[in-house]
């Protein structure tokens, strides 16, 4: 992969994306043209490809050069989230929710509020846990495991795969509306 961080003039982090992503830069400028226009509530970003060809150092350009550079980029690969303990990982959980829940805990979704959360291999996601990002996604609010209120958040989504996801959504194994809401 050839990308490195470089230093410009103004001290800002600047991305050199080398020749196979700098062709992907004006697209991605019109990304974040977009993200300016909206103060609220930006819309997810869906980035697919192959392995290997820079999905993360895209989202974190998008991250980093979009108005939410302030706010945290927390990242996760869903594919390494425990399918039993992937739901209390994104939305965090009440003290005594299952058995080790010994306190209460934010989750990835909360952590991101006011950033990004990059979710890596989406697809790696079980159908029930793609059903609850996807009214995240819709209402801005969550709810952790065990919880009983609804908490408002103002995370931006920016999710990752190198899977055909036209053809996991045909073959069940993906959410048609996360897909189309992506």
């Amino acid at each position: 992969e050839e990308h490195r961080r470089t230093h410009d003039s103004g001290g800002g982090d600047e991305f050199f994306f080398g020749r196979s992503l700098a062709a992907m830069e004006q697209q991605l400028e019109l990304i974040l043209a977009a993200d300016r226009r909206i103060v609220r509530h930006p819309p997810p970003v869906l980035i697919e490809g192959e392995t290997g060809t820079g999905k993360t150092t895209i989202a974190r350009w998008i991250h980093r050069r979009g108005p939410r550079a302030d706010g945290p980029l927390v990242e996760v690969n869903c594919s390494a989230l425990p399918e039993t303990l992937a739901e209390s990982e994104l939305f965090g959980h009440e003290k005594g929710a299952f058995t080790d829940a010994k306190s209460a805990r934010i989750g990835l979704l909360e952590a991101a509020d006011g950033g990004t959360l990059f979710l890596d291999e989406l697809p790696s996601l079980p159908l029930p846990l793609q059903a609850k990002l996807l009214t995240a996604l819709e209402d801005h609010e969550i709810r952790r495991v065990g919880g009983s209120r609804m908490q408002e958040i103002d995370t931006r989504i920016v999710a990752a795969t190198n899977a055909d996801l036209r053809r996991l959504v045909s073959e069940g194994r993906f959410r048609e509306d996360l897909f189309h809401r992506l």
